[in-house]
């Protein structure tokens, strides 16, 4: 499958490098075309791998997957042409954090969300929600984590969400493992798990954990 990674830090290169490895043909877009970080990842990750700007990485892809910063994605995504857009599933793992004064904080949050304002933006687009629970290696490599634990998904679209099951599979994760939260205003809950799981690793001293569900 051709994919398009939006974002050149350690989650969208991690993603990129493992949808490689599994044989996709990935473009890694970024503002520029000649961004220093997705020039050092094309050469690391080998045939396949690729790079581009935003608006080249969304047209490239079949599927997108949206690892920019938060705060910057609805910019990024709207750097593309609508119709590149269109029809497509489009994978959000962004989470909308920043640090205002040195305090983790969500540019929105409770009656809204990041992934609630990208569908908007796109609504002929396919969101689904997922992967913004876990670190960028557990994202790829979920037997970091011992033992079983969940993923979360949620979107409007069940298709869509059916794709990006398959997607979580070759990650690694058990269909079993992988929690279906509904719609995607479902996002308002596992965006702002995110402060939860900020104040969680700097206590255990580790990014390599997740959350169980027990019933």
């Amino acid at each position: 499958m051709q994919i398009g990674v939006l974002g050149t830090g350690m989650v969208g290169t991690t993603i990129g490098t493992k949808l490689v490895q599994l044989g996709h043909d990935v473009m890694l877009g970024s503002r520029t075309r000649d961004n220093e970080a997705a020039t050092t990842w094309v050469a690391s990750a080998g045939t396949g791998a690729a790079q581009g700007t935003f608006a080249d990485a969304v047209a490239h892809g079949e599927l997108i997957v949206n690892c920019t910063a938060g705060v910057a994605s609805i910019e990024a995504l709207g750097s593309a042409r609508s119709a590149d857009l269109a029809g497509k599933t489009l994978v959000d793992v962004s989470n909308p954090l920043g640090f205002p004064d040195g305090t983790p904080t969500l540019s929105v949050f409770g009656t809204d969300s990041l992934a609630e304002q990208i569908q908007r933006a796109l609504p002929d687009t396919r969101v689904v929600k997922t992967l913004n629970t876990v670190n960028h290696l557990v994202m790829v490599d979920p037997s970091r984590v011992p033992g079983e634990h969940h993923v979360f998904v949620c979107g409007n679209d069940e298709s869509a969400k059916a794709t990006v099951v398959d997607l979580l599979e070759g990650f690694g994760w058990p269909r079993e493992s992988v929690i279906d939260l509904g719609d995607i205003t479902a996002s308002r809950g596992v965006e702002a798990y995110l402060l939860f799981w900020i104040r969680l690793r700097s206590v255990i001293g580790t990014g390599d954990f997740n959350v169980r569900v027990l019933r």
